[in-house]
């Protein structure tokens, strides 16, 4: 119902054609101060109807002329939770969306056919920064942080200054003797899109980052990367996890969170290295949602602590990362 701006600039969603269940998308419109990037980045967005008069707090602008200013491929019309229901079945596939082509389609299942799917693709270089920046800290500062952005959403930076640390932003392949330099007090791993595996130099420079001593936390693909520099494996879910109610237990305490996630690869519990322990699973699936290094300030999260517009069950885990540092 809400959070369709946040999900549209998400960099995590780049390569991919969106589908939203909720049968009316647009009711409150888009503001600039709620995308999560500097641009949308979903290749194609479905919905069952767009809403043409938005209302609410202040809209700046309506969801379709958002999508028809920044040219993203929109459909409405169709029945949604079959189209989701199909793909819970079969698992994610690639698809076409055309309105020129309409008697093509054998030619579009053959280069459709050709086209790659996620697994294997790097898609951290396309999403990046160019170059880095700082964003001060609100208030006073306490701690100085580099984040390596890897399709990083403005609400990890804002989530963090808000707590009083100055951050860094890294283009993703900056080096780890190159973050050392900047004598940052600890160092975070953002979400991204695409496949972990093929990111062989970020790895590397993830687990030079680790034997720094460093205080790490890692979100989402950042997450994954921790993973296979400690030696475990990822691989590829069947229809990946997305939206805002996934349950995640802490296996320490028991506790619940409601989570807000979007991935489409894991990390294998039974591949994590001795020392370290899995501390987050997923319960509708059973999949590794956390993990630590044991008797280090090195840890990661498969969801969205910074998740926006909700829900904020995991946005402690700011205040435990700069409790660490």
């Amino acid at each position: 119902m809400t959070g369709y701006q946040e999900i549209l600039t998400d960099p995590s969603y780049r390569g991919q054609i969106v589908v939203m269940t909720q049968p009316h998308i647009g009711n409150y419109g888009v503001r600039a101060e709620v995308a999560e990037s500097r641009r949308i980045w979903v290749e194609g967005f479905i919905a069952r109807r767009w809403t043409r008069r938005p209302s609410g707090v202040a809209p700046e602008q309506g969801l379709i002329p958002y999508l028809l200013e920044q040219q993203v491929p929109a459909l409405e019309g169709i029945d949604t939770r079959a189209l989701v229901r199909h793909l819970r079945r079969h698992g994610a596939l690639r698809g076409v969306m055309t309105s020129e082509r309409l008697e093509e389609l054998p030619a579009l299942a053959e280069e459709l056919a050709r086209f790659p799917t996620m697994a294997g693709r790097a898609l951290v270089d396309e999403v990046t920064c160019e170059a880095p920046f700082t964003v001060a800290p609100a208030g006073e500062r306490r701690a100085r942080l580099a984040l390596y952005d890897f399709g990083a959403k403005s609400n990890i930076v804002r989530s963090l200054t808000e707590r009083g640390a100055e951050v860094t932003v890294l283009p993703a392949r900056t080096p780890a003797g190159e973050c050392a330099r900047l004598g940052v007090d600890g160092v975070v791993l953002s979400n991204g899109p695409g496949d972990p595996e093929p990111l062989v130099e970020i790895v590397a420079t993830v687990a030079e980052i680790v034997q720094s001593g460093l205080p790490l936390f890692g979100i989402c693909l950042g997450h994954q990367l921790l993973g296979l520099a400690m030696g475990a494996r990822t691989f590829k879910l069947k229809f990946g996890h997305h939206g805002a109610n996934q349950p995640v237990q802490d296996l320490t305490t028991g506790a619940i969170s409601i989570t807000s996630q979007n991935h489409g690869f894991a990390v294998d519990p039974e591949s994590l290295p001795e020392g370290s322990r899995a501390t987050h699973r997923n319960l509708n699936d059973d999949t590794l949602e956390g993990f630590e290094l044991v008797g280090k300030p090195v840890f990661a999260a498969q969801y969205h602590p910074e998740a926006a517009p909700g829900p904020h069950d995991a946005s402690p885990l700011f205040d435990r990362f700069l409790a660490a540092l």
